[in-house]
């Protein structure tokens, strides 16, 4: 997102990485009806809640539902303002032009990271699909065997960026699938298989600090309402 025109307003927005694509979709729109620019902050929805705690201009903030809610008692947003986007799934990518592997159960699951040359993924103690998956490789007890070939990356956007931009063949990436399905050069192989599934409510609401709280507003119900729906869909929020 770009900076400011000179006097312009602007939307500050704190958001988990798997809304990213969303609002970069309707942030044209928003502009072109409010006269305000749209300026985000994407990553781990741990990363944001300290941004947010930390003092960070926020008007909007765009994280899990139970962060929000966290939030919410801790004074930093604002009291019924809170509106669920969908719930977002984790899943498996891999190189765009790569065969696709089995990932129909947990053993075959299990075998295609066994054989991955390398595997992207967010951060495993910030990110909420980072946490989940290192909780499914030792749930699959290959922790320490992939260990090695474990890539890391601050945010799920980052994660498959490298993925696509990588030239190893053999190599598997997880993160929510909106990350995925937003990542030109990457494709969805599919959800994580039903005994590891994660699926995760995202939720847009007003923060308590906001500086432009009539914008907020009207972000969140664009971003949440009915004319979205679809926009929402496609990206992945079911």
């Amino acid at each position: 997102m770009t900076e400011p025109q000179r006097g312009r307003r602007a939307l500050h927005i704190l958001s988990g990485g798997a809304a990213q694509g969303i609002v970069r979709a309707i942030e044209e729109d928003f502009r072109a009806d409010t006269g305000a620019d749209v300026l985000g902050s994407f990553g781990a929805v741990g990363a944001m809640r300290e941004k947010l705690r930390a003092g960070e201009p926020c008007d909007a903030l765009i994280l899990t539902a139970a962060l929000i809610a966290e939030l919410e008692k801790e004074g930093r947003v604002v009291p019924g303002t809170s509106a669920p986007l969908g719930r977002v799934r984790t899943g498996v990518a891999v190189r765009a032009g790569e065969p696709l592997p089995d990932i129909g159960d947990g053993a075959a699951l299990r075998a295609a990271l066994l054989a991955a040359t390398g595997i992207h993924f967010p951060d495993p103690e910030l990110a909420t699909a980072g946490v989940h998956f290192v909780k499914v490789l030792r749930e699959l007890g290959i922790h320490a065997a992939v260990a090695p070939r474990l890539r890391p990356h601050p945010n799920g956007v980052a994660a498959m960026r490298a993925l696509a931009a990588a030239t190893e063949r053999g190599l598997i990436g997880c993160t929510q699938i909106t990350e995925i399905r937003y990542t030109p050069g990457v494709v969805l192989v599919g959800p994580l298989p039903p005994e590891f599934e994660l699926a995760t409510v995202y939720t847009v609401a007003v923060c308590a600090g906001a500086r432009e709280p009539g914008l907020a507003r009207r972000f969140a119900e664009r971003l949440s309402g009915p004319a979205a729906r679809a926009l929402r869909e496609g990206a992945g929020f079911e």
